[in-house]
């Protein structure tokens, strides 16, 4: 099967999985389990969202492997064939303790190369969406290119304690900024960059399902992705993470580099 008809499997997934999550915050139906410690969140729709997602991809595109945060997928350390990266809730404490600031996010790669993104904030009514080479579009509409002479000085920056207290040189690009804002989904504040909502987003640790689609829909409207020294980041490993538009990526890597 091409492109085409998983492009179209997967809305309609996404489409259903969101009527299921929108379900249960509606009946409070959530159960919460801590993992490694007790802010790292698991839910029952987290672990139904990505099993929903692990039969659909087994029982219509066996040969394709799936890469999820729940446990339903395959360890995967290459990205050879078809690879869906998954994430069934980015933010999950959000979702149990604001009931929105979420997000389905879903990169389809093949060969390596990011070619289809998803991200569906449900209850924020934003679907975001691109394909390799033909833009990002939210809600159909398409999501212009970024500028790319934007400064440091008249952005907004996403950057959490933990990424100051990893980098300390984030904590004068925050003071040298318009200012920050933060929204507790790496899915979303990727997005924010994107859509120009903000300049730069910078993390300390991120997994490949946190940014799986997040990569594919910024690059696509011109944001660069790094690590934050600045060199590749793989989407196969866990690390640290810096999108920005293409200005303020230059300018922070050049002025408030270690």
């Amino acid at each position: 099967m091409g492109l085409e008809k998983i492009d179209q499997l997967a809305r309609e997934w996404l489409e259903e999985a969101g009527n299921r999550i929108f379900m249960a915050l509606e009946q409070a139906n959530i159960e919460v389990e801590a993992k490694s410690d007790r802010n790292d969140l698991v839910t029952n729709v987290d672990k139904s969202t990505e099993r929903y997602f692990a039969e659909k991809i087994a029982e219509n595109f066996p040969e394709h492997r799936l890469l999820g945060e729940e446990g339903y997928g395959e360890e995967i350390t290459s990205l050879e064939g078809i690879v869906w990266v998954l994430d069934p809730i980015d933010g999950t404490v959000n979702f149990v303790e604001q009931k929105r600031n979420f997000a389905i996010s879903l990169g389809i790669y093949q060969e390596g190369v990011g070619e289809l993104a998803y991200i569906y904030d449900i209850v924020g009514g934003e679907f975001y969406f691109a394909k390799r080479g033909e833009g990002a579009f939210v809600n159909d509409v398409e999501i212009p290119k970024l500028a790319k002479n934007n400064k440091l000085e008249d952005s907004l920056v996403i950057i959490n304690t933990a990424s100051v207290r990893k980098f300390p040189h984030m904590l004068p690009v925050i003071q040298a900024a318009r200012g920050l804002r933060l929204y507790g989904a790496a899915t979303l504040e990727y997005m924010a960059v994107a859509t120009g909502r903000a300049d730069a987003y910078v993390s300390a640790n991120l997994s490949p399902w946190d940014i799986g689609a997040g990569k594919i829909i910024a690059e696509e409207v011109g944001a660069i992705v790094t690590r934050v020294d600045g060199s590749e980041m793989l989407i196969t490993e866990k690390g640290d993470s810096f999108v920005a538009s293409p200005g303020v990526h230059a300018e922070i890597l050049r002025d408030y580099s270690r």
